[in-house]
């Protein structure tokens, strides 16, 4: 799986918690869910469960706690996945 097919499943993973809809026009790795898509901090431990459910792995605490951007969410799968 490539970097960019995680970056299209995660933004069809964030859409429903996006609160700053023009922050979705470019999605890519420098995207922060907190500052450009408003996603609140309850909302993005929603985004972990539904990535977690997405992609078969657990994120532990200090990943989540590092999930700010989605090249951060990008690189956490990658290192999960490659662990199974």
């Amino acid at each position: 799986m490539t970097d960019q097919d995680i970056i299209s499943r995660l933004k069809h993973i964030v859409k429903p918690y996006v609160q700053r809809e023009i922050g979705m026009q470019d999605f890519n790795k420098q995207t922060d869910f907190l500052k450009d898509l408003e996603i609140n901090s309850a909302n993005l431990v929603d985004v972990v469960l539904d990535v977690e459910d997405e992609f078969g792995i657990e994120v532990d605490n200090d990943s989540m706690q590092g999930m700010l951007r989605v090249g951060d969410a990008v690189n956490i799968i990658n290192n999960k996945k490659s662990i199974q």
